[in-house]
């Protein structure tokens, strides 16, 4: 019989998984619509109105996936994790509840507006409402990141009688990860409505849209991506070296590091062997792992065997850090190439319209490689260092868990599959037909 608290945990990461797909483009893409839209005002040039049209309907789709998976999400505390609100919900609560206050009202209000409003409200109105809801989706990751950031790196909060009280709000919303995890989280976002309007705008073209709507929008995410990937690479780094600081269990993991030394090399490939506590298969670069991690090719670092039942498994965090970082790499070097080919030639060639279009959903592969890499190394604590997982499970046979996890597997697929295969077809379809003067946002849609 399968363990229920690891299919609870399986449960619950699904669903987090998927639901962090759809922040992760609304977040970034907001404010590439209000840019999109100033860029109309300041020029008059139909195509930037056009792309806005056509890019708010991928907002609101995604848009309305987030906020479905995101309430399913919220029901497992009281499901698979009554423990949690009772020990944590004198933090969790009230962020939680200001996230929805100041972000999720926000953006539900001013959304009609913005889908809608166009030709309706005046263009001082249109572009507030614009602003606002692309304000509301930072906010509402700055909420979000502030409980995770906590829950990874506590301070500020005491534990008394087995539960949280908050003795300073500002400490606990300040954590010494959260200003790493934010900005990592905002790039992420960032790279990821970036390849996704330059791999839509590359389908279209390879559709035939000759139009200038799809190639100022090509140039925008080429140019987005090939600026924030680098800047994302650094942050990472940054965020690294302060997750070594706070957690070195979780870089033991993410390295394969099983005892403690100097001179440690890094990994590049390996099989790592929980049972032997080795390394099988490995391919390394001699005390590479010491320079990136101390900046000191002879430095020490700490082994997983300094942490005996306290760190979390060695299989997906080596291997999600590894998809991370080759994901990255291949971001790197496509939007570099495509920006020097823009930049050399004014347009791209097939192959390059190819790799881009092939590449639409590359930021989503990243942004959940980096999530487990962060949620699963967190393990086995929900409160790191202070609370474990298998303290605040219910105790829901492994069987019912089973039924659901099955169910929420099957809807998410079929529903993954459904948006790749909607926004496809709407970027088919924009390429064959014309543009239309005056439509408003949703006229399109058939």
């Amino acid at each position: 019989m399968p363990d229920p608290l690891m299919l609870a945990r399986i449960q619950f990461a699904a669903n987090i998984s998927f639901h962090i797909l759809f922040p992760t483009i609304t977040i970034a893409l907001a404010w590439l619509l209000l840019f999109m839209r100033l860029r109309w005002r300041a020029t008059q040039d139909a195509a930037w109105l056009e792309s806005w049209r056509f890019w708010t309907k991928v907002f609101a789709l995604s848009f309305a996936l987030g906020v479905v998976s995101g309430l399913t999400m919220s029901f497992q505390f009281g499901t698979n994790w009554p423990g949690f609100m009772e020990r944590i919900g004198n933090v969790a609560g009230p962020l939680l509840g200001f996230e929805v206050l100041t972000a999720f009202f926000l953006e539900a209000t001013f959304l009609g507006v913005m889908l809608f409003g166009h030709g309706r409200v005046s263009e001082r109105m249109q572009l507030l409402a614009n602003f606002l809801v692309a304000f509301g989706t930072t906010v509402s990751a700055f909420w979000i990141l502030a409980l995770d950031s906590w829950m990874q790196t506590p301070a500020g909060a005491r534990i008394e009688n087995g539960e949280f009280h908050v003795d300073s709000w500002l400490a606990v919303l300040f954590t010494p990860s959260f200003p790493y995890r934010f900005v990592h989280m905002l790039l992420a976002s960032g790279l990821t409505a970036a390849f996704l309007i330059a791999g839509l705008s590359a389908w279209k073209r390879l559709h035939g849209d000759t139009g200038a709507a799809s190639a100022k929008v090509l140039r925008l995410g080429v140019t987005l991506a090939a600026i924030l990937i680098p800047l994302q690479i650094l942050a990472g780094d940054a965020h690294g070296l302060n997750t070594l600081e706070h957690q070195p269990a979780k870089i033991a993991a993410m390295e394969g590091i099983w005892h403690t030394g100097r001179a440690v090399p890094l990994l590049l490939f390996a099989l790592p062997d929980e049972a032997t506590q080795r390394n099988r298969f490995a391919l390394s670069i001699a005390r590479g792992a010491s320079l990136i991690l101390r900046h000191d090719p002879d430095a020490k670092l700490q082994g997983l065997a300094d942490f005996p039942n306290a760190h979390p498994p060695v299989a997906p965090l080596f291997f999600a850090f590894r998809a991370m970082v080759g994901m990255a790499l291949l971001m790197l070097a496509t939007a570099w190439s495509a920006a020097w080919l823009l930049w050399r030639r004014g347009s791209l060639p097939r192959g390059m319209l190819w790799l881009l279009a092939g590449m639409s959903f590359s930021g989503w592969i990243a942004t959940l490689a980096g999530w487990w890499v962060s949620e699963i190394g967190r393990q086995p604590f929900i409160v790191y260092g202070l609370v474990r997982s298998v303290e605040l499970a219910s105790h829901v046979p492994a069987s019912a868990i089973e039924i659901t996890l099955v169910a929420y597997l099957a809807v998410y697929a079929l529903l993954i599959l459904a948006y790749i295969a909607v926004l496809t077809h709407m970027a088919t379809k924009a390429a064959a037909a014309p543009a239309v003067p005056g439509a408003t946002p949703l006229a399109r849609i058939r």
